[in-house]
């Protein structure tokens, strides 16, 4: 099972370089991956049958109990069969029904498979979180697939319908699980059926009941039972062969299957009788109704669906073994009869050009065979015999005959079997609507243009009918498939008495009292359908008392409405506001849990440690800087002081033995300094009026309570430890496990190697945002160096490349380099003189090349020493900071010549790949080894595994103070150079004027 669904999704990963190659014949190629599954399937049926079920488990997330474990049972059985099957029939259909034209195919195939493999594991998952994870997985891709016409309104309102609903009612399900798992003490499904009666009447009774209502909240939302309802016709926006799969014969049927899946064990639950029966007969009225009243012939197969929908949840959720033989044939006979009527209704929109009944007319004529195919599904939809439909609905029948003769309240029992047989009665009407709608030549229509259909394009459906008069001709193999599910439920525990056996699937069980139901069903439903007239008038004065569609579009418009309110009276634009609602919460939250706890202070409390007491010099400082930041009336003086509190917080952490703390926290200030100084470039010099009044004293207030709060509850939470610390641990876990000295840096990258990975991710997508808001064009466009003007080459400055012009610059500063080589830091004789420093450029010559060999030391040391990847980074960026500021934008070109956005990906590329390597060699993810060996002059050398993810982490933070200092440095040069130059109409700035500015600027010499 885990391998057919690894095929499965590997296939739709590269089934758009398929759709690149073949066109729309690709869907050939992935309608034989389930094509092979299903053989495969029907190859394990002695095993599922007679070996008790094929099992498979490998471990996930121990802690978390969550694993990959999957079960092949005869219900899992049974609905993979409609569900490899009838997907390999659709993805065959779809080869004929989208042109090669359509650009997006490779996607919607990919989908489709996908959603094909993700019904697969969620009826095979034997781990309530893995069913929930491919619940949701269905969820996501359902609302691609529906929205696969994304420039049209409708597809993309109804994709985002479906989301919302199917999600809400999966959050449900999903507390509704947990509940359960928690209750049962295990998350294996089968486990908790084998116990559900000793559960169901243990101390967990009520919280077991409550976790049966969330998953059936979440079933009844999947499977569009009242009052979600509506947002299944809605989802007729998707391509035909969407509908046809997800709408009738898989994604629906989700709902179906956990109601199927957990009634063996739980049809005892208080609430669940009520809940199946109750919403499940009034969706079949209400759809069945809906269906009447359609003139699009989808949209009549649409409502017929969610009355069908409704009809299975009663069947097979009645907790009987002959109702679950009843509803499992109706659900295969549901999933062929219907996704034939669908493919059916494809070929007549895609050959006709329309679904409007009112304007087709004489379609059979066109074409027999596909009236043919349609007349065969469709009778099997009204329950016709000798078709699949016949079988199923007089076996549902004869179910709740006997229901209502054994219950103990025969008027609830005859009021459900009276609901039947209208439901039943609506159906024949609607599908005899269908019949006439799609193929009947009407008086005063014109005839409808139908172009003739390939042999290729029918196939899939004609298939399906084929088997709709075989399942109805031959039921015994369906009844040998479904009779050990209907066996699971245990015998007497319906209103304490015996439950009905489960019989038997046939054509004919002679004269019976549901034959007589099928007649009067039959009888009454022709009588509909030949006064549609009448019936239309009739339900033209009926008015619609409740729209399950604009009750949702009410409800949404409600949420903008209170959603709109709050945001109006929350976010007013204003920082202090901002900030005096996060601190208020941040320290009244935590001072009234302390104050309701009672707890006295912890003992051995001192204000200074007495080993140190330089603390008291740097805490003075530490506050000073606080103070000055806050009264500073400068930008760059408030940025400064606030550096001075981070610099004093590395002297505390060197003063208390944490070198590696302290090396990092120097270099993230001076990064972070320097970020923000090149950023309030762009902002004025002067910080704003500061707020003054009453509202500095709240804000006074408001700022000492939370940081009086913090302290104490710093000093409660270290005197509340009453376990030993992990971390004394760590010292020798780091020599012994991670092969180092530096516990830090050993931890970053070993013991914690997941925390890390996940840091270092979160600084990509953080130099991306800020690339993203500074960038206009690219955000990886480096100055190009490497291209030259040709001579005597002339172009306004609209008509010049800027890495054109940037060239011309540096060639002209090369020309007049002190040295007769190429000399670096040289695109400094293109700062105007104001900015140039030659001290600063003489320093920077001396220093550079050695804080770039100290940042290796700092990376390859990190494991024994203080330092690491971080730490090596960041030195490094600095280097470059260096660089940028003695030279400015040209020279930080010219210094990194790779792009930063290639540095962090390489560096992300080089942690992964850190941790996906021991996967091979029979490891874990991110597990070291420590490899002992010689060489010549270096001698016995030690090398951790590890240090190549420290390695990774080292690229990744110099691409990001790489694009820092682009974006914030780079860029904004550039903007303050274009608003400065002159913007005449008829500017004349040529690549020859900018060797001549290049000159002036690196000689000092001008032209009289």
């Amino acid at each position: 099972m885990i391998t057919v669904l690894a095929i499965t999704f590997v296939a739709a990963t590269v089934a758009p370089l398929i759709f690149r190659q073949l066109g729309r014949n690709a869907f050939y190629v992935l309608a034989a991956v389930p094509a092979a599954a299903f053989l495969w399937l029907i190859l394990q049926y002695q095993a599922v049958y007679s070996g008790g079920g094929i099992e498979e488990l490998l471990p996930w997330i121990p802690s978390l109990h969550v694993e990959l474990a999957f079960r092949m049972d005869p219900l899992a059985w049974v609905m993979s069969l409609l569900i490899l099957g009838v997907g390999s029939l659709v993805l065959v259909y779809c080869a004929r029904y989208f042109k090669n034209e359509d650009p997006d195919l490779g996607g919607f195939g990919a989908q489709l498979l996908a959603f094909a493999g993700a019904m697969f594991g969620l009826v095979t998952s034997d781990d309530l979180l893995m069913l929930f994870i491919f619940w949701e997985l269905t969820t996501v891709l359902s609302y691609l697939l529906i929205g696969y016409a994304r420039t049209r309104l409708a597809a993309r309102r109804s994709a985002l319908q479906a989301l919302i609903v199917t999600t809400a009612g999966g959050l449900a399900m999903l507390v509704g699980l947990v509940i359960m798992g928690q209750a049962a003490g295990t998350y294996r499904i089968s486990a908790i059926l084998d116990r559900a009666g000793e559960l169901l009447n243990g101390p967990m009774q009520g919280a077991l009941t409550a976790a049966v209502v969330l998953v059936l909240a979440g079933a009844v939302t999947k499977s569009a039972l009242i009052p979600f309802h509506f947002w299944l016709p809605g989802a007729m926006a998707a391509p035909t062969p969407v509908s046809a799969y997800l709408h009738a014969a898989a994604m629906v049927k989700a709902g179906i299957y956990i109601v199927a899946r957990l009634a063996p064990g739980f049809s005892e639950s208080p609430c669940w009788l009520p809940l199946v029966l109750g919403l499940g007969l009034a969706t079949m009225l209400v759809g069945g109704y809906r269906a009447l009243r359609q003139t699009d012939i989808k949209l009549i197969l649409a409502y017929g669906t969610v009355s069908q929908l409704g009809f299975l949840t009663m069947v097979v959720g009645l907790g009987q073994p002959d109702a679950a033989l009843a509803g499992l044939a109706l659900l295969l006979a549901h999933g062929l009869f219907k996704a034939t009527l669908f493919l059916v209704v494809g070929i007549i929109d895609h050959q006709s050009g329309t679904r409007d009944l009112r304007k087709l007319s004489g379609v059979f004529r066109s074409s027999r065979a596909l009236g043919v195919v349609a007349a065969i599904a469709a009778a099997s939809m009204a329950g016709v015999p000798p078709l699949a439909g016949f079988v199923a609905k007089e076996s549902v029948f004869e179910v709740f005959v006997h229901y209502a003769n054994g219950h103990e309240a025969p008027a609830w029992s005859l009021l459900i079997l009276v609901g039947l047989v209208v439901g039943s009665i609506l159906t024949f009407a609607y599908s005899a609507r269908f019949m006439w709608g799609a193929f009947a030549t009407k008086p005063g229509v014109e005839p409808t243009p139908f172009k003739p259909i390939k042999p290729a394009f029918l196939a899939a459906p004609a298939v399906l009918s084929l088997l709709t008069v075989l399942y109805g001709l031959w039921p015994d193999p369906l009844d040998s498939w479904i009779q050990p599910y209907a066996a699971t439920f245990a015998q007497g525990h319906a209103q304490g008495q015996e439950t009905a056996d489960a019989g038997h699937l046939a054509l004919w069980h002679g004269f019976t009292p549901a034959l007589g139901l099928t007649a009067v069903t039959f009888a009454l439903g022709a009588a509909m359908f030949y006064g549609r007239r009448m019936v239309d008038r009739v339900q033209g004065r009926i008015p619609p008392w409740i729209d399950g569609d604009r009750a949702y579009q009410n409800t949404i418009g409600a949420l903008d409405d209170v959603a709109v309110w709050v945001t109006g009276r929350t976010q007013r634009g204003s920082l202090y506001f901002y900030l005096a609602v996060i601190l208020t919460v941040a320290f009244a939250v935590p001072l009234t849990a302390l104050i309701m706890a009672n707890k006295p202070l912890p003992g051995n409390i001192y204000l200074v440690d007495p080993n140190s007491p330089l603390q008291i010099v740097v805490g003075i400082g530490i506050v000073v800087g606080a103070l000055a930041a806050v009264r500073a009336n400068k930008r760059f003086l408030a940025v400064l002081m606030v550096s001075v509190t981070g610099y004093g917080i590395a002297l505390m952490f060197a003063f208390q033995g944490a070198p590696d703390l302290a090396l990092t926290q120097m270099l993230v200030e001076t990064i972070v300094l320097v970020a923000f100084v090149l950023a309030m470039r762009s902002l004025p010099a002067g910080l704003r009026d500061r707020t003054g009044g009453r509202l500095r004293v709240i804000r006074v207030i408001i700022g000492a309570a939370f940081g009086i709060t913090m302290i104490f509850v710093a000093i409660y939470a270290m005197g509340a430890r009453v376990a030993t610390p992990v971390s004394l641990d760590f010292p020798q876990l780091a020599y012994k496990g991670g092969g180092g000295l530096n516990v830090v840096n050993v931890t970053l990258v070993d013991i914690r190697a997941w925390d890390t990975f996940g840091e270092i991710s979160v600084l990509a997508i953080a130099a991306t945002g800020v690339a993203s808001l500074i960038f206009v064009r690219s955000r990886g466009e480096r100055i190009k160096t490497s291209e030259t003007v040709p001579e005597g080459s002339v172009g306004r400055r609209t008509g010049v490349d800027r890495g054109t012009r940037a060239s011309a610059t540096l060639a002209v500063a090369r020309k007049f380099s002190d040295v007769s080589r190429d000399a670096w830091l040289v695109a400094g004789r293109t700062l105007a003189p104001e900015r140039r420093s030659i001290i600063f450029e003489v320093v920077t010559r001396l220093i550079f090349h050695s804080m770039i060999v100290f940042s290796i030391y700092l990376l390859l040391a990190g494991h024994n020493l203080p330092g690491g990847g971080f730490a090596g980074g960041l030195t490094a960026g600095l280097a470059l900071t260096i660089r940028y500021l003695a030279g400015g934008r040209f020279e930080l070109s010219e210094a990194a010549t790779v792009s930063a956005g290639t540095l962090l990906g390489t560096g992300l590329a080089t942690a992964a790949a850190s941790g996906l390597v021991p996967l091979f060699l029979g490891g874990q993810v991110f597990q070291s080894a420590i490899i002992e060996f010689w060489l010549p002059v270096f001698g016995d050398i030690k090398f951790v595994s590890s240090t190549v993810f420290d390695i990774g982490v080292y690229i990744v933070v110099v691409g990001l103070a790489l694009d820092v200092l682009r974006s914030l440095g780079a860029e904004i040069d550039e903007h303050f150079e274009g608003a400065d130059a002159p913007l005449a109409e008829n500017d004349a700035a040529d690549s020859a004027e900018a060797a001549e500015a290049a000159e002036i600027a690196a000689t000092g010499k001008g032209h009289a």
